[in-house]
């Protein structure tokens, strides 16, 4: 996300105004605290991650999954979230990964992204792998950007967004993340007085409605400081923690929201 992409609650997306600091540059918060042993942003680093969650019994659920079933999702759950923010390409690694592990994620797809062209033939055919895999496809909004770029309503906007991946994937949208840009406008605006429902969804990555309300009730980790992790407990930023994913897992936390971005990662180094 922005700036290399303006984040949100730590997705490199946009927020609302109840975020706070959240919205802060990517990259602009101060050194975080490494953990004891740190890992480099590998895909081999990554899959040991998830399998380490796996072992020790952590349900690794889609996001869609969570909201259908957060009632009775467990005692111990990780929420499986991957912002395709740059490339299409590794988030094919990415799915590998999980279908290797047998656990779902829900990845969100930009449609105006000037990184990539997701109905490119390769983009195309590594994004419909992904949902015949039993994957989630959720739609990475860019709904303000879009609306002020072409001077258009944007609640015609996120219709035809929304209705352009159902048919061109074959799926039904339910949930939308907003992602952030460079444009310094804030996408997560257009939900200030709006609720995910009114376009058909179920969910918005950080809605606070009761039926979903992730961010706010759990410990979320991401990679969006691209060389350290940060995280934040029920929506309060913890400062300075750059433990990984696998750090809060061996703590046992009984609900950890994970946000990861495939152009993070990397087999020899991060140019690749």
């Amino acid at each position: 996300m922005g700036g290399r992409r303006r984040m949100a609650m730590n997705n490199r997306s946009a927020r609302p105004a109840w975020a706070g600091a959240c919205a802060a540059m990517r990259g602009q918060e101060e050194e975080p605290v490494q953990p004891d042993r740190p890992m480099a942003f590998t895909f081999e680093s990554i899959e040991a991650q998830f399998r380490e969650a796996v072992e020790r019994g952590y349900r690794v659920m889609s996001c869609a999954e969570y909201v259908k079933q957060k009632a009775n999702a467990g005692d111990r759950v990780l929420v499986n979230r991957v912002d395709i923010d740059m490339s299409v390409k590794k988030s094919e690694r990415l799915a590998a990964i999980f279908d290797r592990l047998g656990i779902h994620a829900t990845f969100f797809l930009r449609l105006h992204a000037p990184e990539y062209n997701p109905f490119s033939f390769e983009s195309y055919r590594i994004v419909r792998s992904i949902v015949e895999s039993g994957h989630e496809l959720g739609y990475h909004s860019e709904v303000v950007d879009a609306a002020t770029i072409w001077g258009e309503d944007a609640e015609a906007v996120i219709k035809r967004d929304i209705r352009v991946l159902n048919e061109a994937f074959g799926v039904t949208v339910i949930g939308a993340a907003s992602h952030g840009g460079r444009t310094g406008l804030n996408n997560l605006d257009f939900w200030d007085e709006r609720h995910p429902a009114d376009f058909g969804l179920l969910y918005e990555a950080y809605d606070r409605e009761p039926s979903f309300n992730l961010f706010h009730e759990s410990l979320f980790v991401s990679d969006s400081n691209w060389t350290a992790w940060k995280s934040y407990e029920n929506g309060r930023l913890l400062e300075g923690d750059g433990r990984s994913l696998v750090d809060h897992v061996r703590e046992g936390r009984p609900l950890i929201y994970s946000l990861i971005h495939p152009d993070t990662y990397y087999d020899r180094h991060s140019y690749e």
